[in-house]
């Protein structure tokens, strides 16, 4: 059974996450309840179906062709990802992936503490922060991967800029706080101009 938590169904279904799972025709439980994702992941099963949450890592709907193409590209471009992981430090990795189809990039969480756990807990009036172990995924087959490559040969400072701006967008839809929006605000100005 796939699921996916956040604010609202509205937000939900405009995720990154959710395209290409609708497109395949896979029904998907929206959850937007704080407490949905604790119950789900503490259930783990419902009539001896796991119960799957499509925001975490290592979800793919590809085939097995696909799936040994996009494990290719990540290690024919590590150098260019370790270039990205190295800009951005809140992140646990930076990769490609074939899980999205129109949207450039998607953050996904790495571990038992998902994005929207983080949200949750660190809202609660308690002195505790957590943080989930946050994956940049980038669409393998998106126009942004020619110029990421492109800025890997010829720039890259201006690919560690890229990195931060594309993470700032992954953090917008997943409904994260911009640490730095003033830097952000500059980043954009300075890779338009």
């Amino acid at each position: 059974i796939y699921y996916i938590c956040g604010e609202t169904v509205d937000k939900i279904d405009l995720l990154p996450q959710v395209e290409s799972f609708k497109d395949k025709g896979y029904m998907i439980l929206y959850c937007t309840d704080y407490m949905d994702e604790f119950v789900l992941q503490t259930l783990g099963a419902y009539q001896e179906m796991k119960l799957v949450n499509i925001s975490k890592e290592n979800i793919d709907l590809s085939d097995e062709e696909d799936k040994k193409k996009i494990e290719e590209k990540n290690e024919k471009e590590k150098e260019l990802l370790k270039v990205m992981e190295e800009a951005l430090p809140d992140v646990l990795s930076v990769r490609f992936t074939n899980r999205l189809k129109s949207h450039p990039v998607c953050l996904v969480s790495s571990g038992d503490v998902t994005i929207e756990m983080e949200k949750v807990i660190n809202a609660m009036p308690t002195d505790e922060e957590v943080k989930a172990n946050k994956v940049l995924e980038i669409n393998a087959s998106h126009e942004i991967v020619k110029k990421l490559e492109s800025l890997y040969k010829e720039n890259q400072d201006a690919l560690r800029n890229y990195s931060k701006i594309l993470y700032a967008q992954a953090r917008l839809i997943e409904g994260l706080p911009i640490e730095n929006p003033t830097e952000l605000a500059n980043l954009i100005c300075d890779e338009l101009v």
